[in-house]
Parts: structure tokens; sequence; C-alpha cells
């Protein structure tokens, strides 16, 4: 889930060598926190959080084929 989260945010943004992805959790939750460039932060978000709303969507299906619940934090 961390390597789609990262793959997505970096095609976003202007900096993608700022874009520091981490994953933690247990065997059945994980937490993948995003962090970007100040100037980046409204690009990852979008309008009315749509574009987080759809990276978090594409977490969670990336999450139920391992059988795991994701939760996306974007900082």
């Amino acid at each position: 889930m961390r390597a789609v989260v990262e793959i997505l945010t970096k095609a976003l943004v202007d900096f993608p060598e700022q874009v520091e992805v981490t994953e933690r959790g247990d065997h059945r939750s994980v937490v993948v926190e995003v962090r970007v460039a100040p100037s980046d932060v409204g690009k990852v978000i979008g309008k009315q959080g749509k574009i987080a709303r759809a990276i978090r969507a594409v977490a969670k299906a990336a999450a139920v084929r391992d059988d795991k619940r994701v939760t996306v934090e974007f900082r």
C-alpha cells in the first residue's frame, strides 16, 4: 500500500523528491503517512478533498487484497 500511495502522490506534486511516505501498524491495520512540500499540500488534497479521497480509495482497494484496514494521513 505504501508503494501505491507513493507513486500516486509523486505524480501529483511539483517536488516529488520531497515526498515522504511511511507505513506503520500491525498485522490487521496500517497507517500510511504522507508528507509533501508545503507548496504541494493543496495539490495532494485537491478541491474539497477530492484528490485525497481518491488516494484513500485506491489504498483501501489495495488493502482489501491483503485483508487489512488502511488509513492514509496527509501532513
